[in-house]
C-alpha cells in the first residue's frame, strides 16, 4: 500500500514539474503557464555578445520608424561595436548626412520575430554614459499584438535613463494608462537612485497578475493587475519582444547636444529564466 501511494506521488510530482515548464510556439515563443507563482527559475535563453558580431539568429537591428525614439535607429556599423564580451550601442553625429541626411544616428537591437516570451524573469547588465539628448532604454513590446494598435497592447519599460539624471525610470504602459489616463489605480511608474559609472543589472520578474521591476536583483516597483477596472489595464497575457537601444533626442529627453557625443550604451549580457 505505502509503495504504491509512493509510486503515485512521483507520477503527479513529474506530471506537475512538466507542466510548468514553458512551451515554445513557433520555434522562438516561450510561453509559461497562467499558475505561475514560484521563483525557481531557469534559464531558457541568453546572450553575451562573445562574438565580434551580432547573433542575427536572436536579434535584429532596430530599423528607423517615426515613432518618437526611432527618428535616428539605423543599421549604420558606426553605431554598433564589439569589446571585451560587450556589446556598445552607440548614439552619433552623423557626419555624412549626404548618404543620410538625418544629424544624428543610433544603435539598437531588437529580439522581434526571433525571441519572445510570457511571464518570466530578464535581467540584462548594462553601462550608461549620459549626454544631453540621450536616451537609453530597455524595453518590451507585445510580438503579436493580441489587442490591436499600440497602446492596446501595452509596452513594458525595464529601464529607460535621460541627459546626465542620477535615476533610472521603470514605466508601464498601455491603453489605460495612456488614452484612460489611469496613472494612479495603480501607480504605473516608479524611479530609482543609480550609479550610471558603473556596470547595473536591470530586470523585470512577470507574473500573470503582476509586474515586479528590479535593479541588481532588488524589487523596486509593481505594477499589479487589479479587478474591477476597464480591461486595458492588463494587456500582459501574451508574448513579449525585447528591445535594446541607444535613443537621442525626442520630446520628453529634448535636443541632443553635438559635443556630448558620441554616447554608448554598454551591454554585457541579456538572461531570460522561466
Amino acid at each position: 500500500m505505502n509503495k504504491c501511494i509512493l509510486i503515485l506521488f512521483s507520477v503527479l510530482m513529474i506530471v506537475s514539474c512538466k507542466s510548468s515548464d514553458p512551451k515554445i510556439f513557433d520555434g522562438y515563443m516561450y510561453v509559461q503557464n497562467n499558475n505561475l507563482q514560484k521563483k525557481d527559475w531557469k534559464l531558457v535563453w541568453e546572450d553575451n555578445f562573445d562574438g565580434s558580431t551580432l547573433d542575427t539568429t536572436k536579434w535584429t537591428k532596430i530599423p528607423p520608424n517615426k515613432a518618437d525614439w526611432g527618428n535616428y535607429m539605423t543599421s549604420d556599423p558606426r553605431c554598433y561595436a564589439f569589446s571585451d564580451s560587450n556589446l556598445i550601442l552607440k548614439g552619433i553625429v552623423n557626419q555624412d548626412t549626404i548618404k543620410d541626411a538625418r544629424p544624428f544616428l543610433t544603435g539598437g537591437i531588437y529580439s522581434k520575430g526571433k525571441f519572445a516570451f510570457q511571464y518570466g524573469k530578464i535581467e540584462i547588465r548594462v553601462k550608461l554614459e549620459s549626454a544631453q539628448g540621450a536616451w537609453p532604454a530597455i524595453w518590451m513590446l507585445s510580438e503579436q499584438g493580441k489587442y490591436g494598435e499600440y497602446p492596446r497592447n501595452g509596452e513594458i519599460d525595464i529601464m529607460e535613463h535621460l541627459n546626465y539624471d542620477n535615476l533610472i525610470y521603470q514605466t508601464t504602459h498601455s491603453y489605460y494608462t495612456l488614452e484612460l489616463k489611469q496613472k494612479d489605480n495603480p501607480p504605473y511608474y516608479k524611479t530609482s537612485k543609480v550609479d550610471t559609472k558603473k556596470y547595473n543589472v536591470y530586470g523585470l520578474e512577470w507574473y500573470p497578475d503582476r509586474l515586479v521591476y528590479t535593479l541588481n536583483g532588488k524589487e523596486t516597483f509593481t505594477y499589479p493587475r487589479i479587478k474591477d477596472v476597464d480591461a486595458s489595464q492588463w494587456p500582459f497575457g501574451q508574448t513579449f519582444y525585447l528591445l535594446i537601444d541607444q535613443q537621442l533626442e525626442g520630446d520628453w529627453v529634448g535636443k541632443a547636444n553635438p559635443d556630448d557625443l558620441p554616447a554608448r550604451m554598454i551591454v554585457d549580457w541579456v538572461k531570460v529564466y522561466q
